[in-house]
C-alpha cells in the first residue's frame, strides 16, 4: 500500500499542464518562485507572500435529523518567500504557517490545522538544471494537541503535542535537479534529522500514575510517543533524504503547490516502556532503512476574484520510526491524514 501511495505522490508531483490564462500569471509566478529555481531572478533579493483568512458558521433549532445548535470555524494561512541570487549562487527560503479552529456547542474549541514549516535551500549552479545544494527544514506547531478520549473516557483530555513537542529539524547536503521553473528534486544520500520534544515528562495524571479505577499502571511520557528518550529530549537520526517540489497553474485559475519529503533512517531505533513514575525501560530495534518516512503536503488554490478564493489543503504523514501511537494497543505506526477546505479572503504581497 505504501509503495502505491509513493508512486501516486511522485506521479502527481511530476504532472503539469500548460498555463493558458494571463489573469493568473502573477499568482503562478509567485508560487513557482517559492519552491524552485526562479529563472527570471538574476540579482539580489526577491520577496513576497500570500495571506488568506477564512470563516464558516452553522446553526440549527429543532432539527429532527440532528445537527449542532451552533458551530463556528476560522482558519488562517500565511505563505512567504525570500529568495536571493548572485551569479550562480542562490538561497531560497519558504515559510508556511497555518492554523484553524472550530467551535461547536457539544465539543467546544478544537483545532483542525496547526502548522509551522520552514524550508530553506542554498545552492551553487553546476549547470542550467543541476546544482550542488544544501537544505534545512524545520517543522513544528503552535499550540497543544490532545487525545480527547484518553483511556476511553470522554472526560479525560491528555496533551499529546505542543510547541516544539515534537519538532523536526533536517540538515541535508545534496544535489538539486530543476529541469523546469515549476519543479525541483533534491536528493541527499547522507542527512541528519533531529526529533525534539520539550516538556518530555508531561503526564495527564500526577507523576504519570494511573489510578486503579482507570486500570492502574503508568502513563507513557510525552516524548516516548515520538520515539524520544525523555531523559535526553532529542533524538538524532542519520539517513537518506529526498524532496520533490512542484508549483504550477494546472487549470484555469487553479494553482497546485505540493512538496513530498522522503526520509530513510540508517540507524537503530528504540522503543520505551514506562516502568514507574518518571521511569522508562528502553528496547533497541534494528535499523529498517526500507521503511521510508513520508511527509506530503498539498495546497490547491482556486481564485474567484481579486480577493476571494477557495483553498484545499491535504497533508499526509507516515513515520515508522518516531510516531507509533496507532493500532489496537496504540503502539503501531499509521498513516496520518489531514485535510481542510475553506472559502475566504486572500491578499498577495
Amino acid at each position: 500500500m505504501r509503495k502505491i501511495l509513493l508512486f501516486c505522490a511522485f506521479s502527481l508531483s511530476l504532472y503539469a499542464l500548460k498555463a493558458q490564462d494571463p489573469g493568473v500569471k502573477e499568482i503562478k509566478s509567485t508560487a513557482e518562485k517559492a519552491v524552485a529555481v526562479d529563472t527570471s531572478h538574476k540579482h539580489g533579493w526577491r520577496k513576497g507572500g500570500l495571506f488568506s483568512l477564512n470563516f464558516g458558521q452553522g446553526s440549527s433549532k429543532n432539527w429532527a435529523a440532528g445537527a449542532e445548535k451552533f458551530s463556528f470555524s476560522t482558519s488562517g494561512q500565511l505563505s512567504v518567500f525570500a529568495n536571493y541570487r548572485e551569479g550562480r549562487f542562490y538561497w531560497n527560503n519558504n515559510l508556511d504557517l497555518g492554523y484553524a479552529i472550530v467551535n461547536t456547542t457539544s465539543l467546544g474549541n478544537r483545532k483542525t490545522d496547526d502548522k509551522i514549516d520552514y524550508f530553506s535551500k542554498l545552492g551553487h549552479d553546476l549547470t542550467k538544471t543541476l546544482s550542488l545544494s544544501g537544505v534545512v527544514n524545520f517543522r513544528s506547531q503552535f499550540t497543544n494537541g490532545f487525545d480527547y478520549t484518553y483511556l476511553g473516557k470522554d472526560t479525560y483530555k491528555r496533551r499529546t503535542s505542543a510547541f516544539f513537542a515534537p519538532a523536526y529539524l533536517i540538515v541535508a547536503p545534496g544535489i538539486d535537479w530543476h529541469p523546469v521553473p515549476y519543479f525541483s528534486l533534491f536528493i541527499s544520500p547522507i542527512s541528519a534529522r533531529s526529533v525534539i520534544v520539550t516538556d518530555a515528562w508531561s503526564y495527564y495524571f500526577p507523576g504519570g500514575i494511573i489510578p486503579v479505577d482507570d486500570g492502574g499502571g503508568f502513563e507513557k511520557p510525552l516524548s516516548t510517543l515520538y520515539g524520544v528518550d525523555p531523559h535526553q529530549k532529542v533524538r538524532m537520526e542519520l539517513g537518506g533524504f529526498a524532496s520533490a517540489n512542484f508549483a504550477k497553474e494546472i487549470l484555469k485559475n487553479v494553482t497546485y503547490k505540493s512538496r513530498l519529503d522522503l526520509y530513510s533512517n540508517y540507524l537503530s531505533t528504540y522503543r520505551y516502556t514506562p516502568t514507574g513514575s518518571y521511569q522508562v525501560e528502553r528496547e533497541k530495534h534494528s535499523a529498517k532503512p526500507q521503511n521510508v518516512d513520508v511527509f506530503w503536503t498539498n495546497l490547491i488554490s482556486m481564485k474567484v476574484n481579486k480577493f476571494l478564493n477557495v483553498t484545499y489543503n491535504f497533508d499526509l504523514i507516515y513515520d515508522d520510526d518516531d510516531v507509533r501511537q496507532f493500532g489496537p494497543d496504540n503502539t503501531s505506526a499509521g498513516t496520518q491524514l489531514r485535510s481542510l477546505l475553506s472559502v475566504g479572503f486572500s491578499a498577495k504581497f
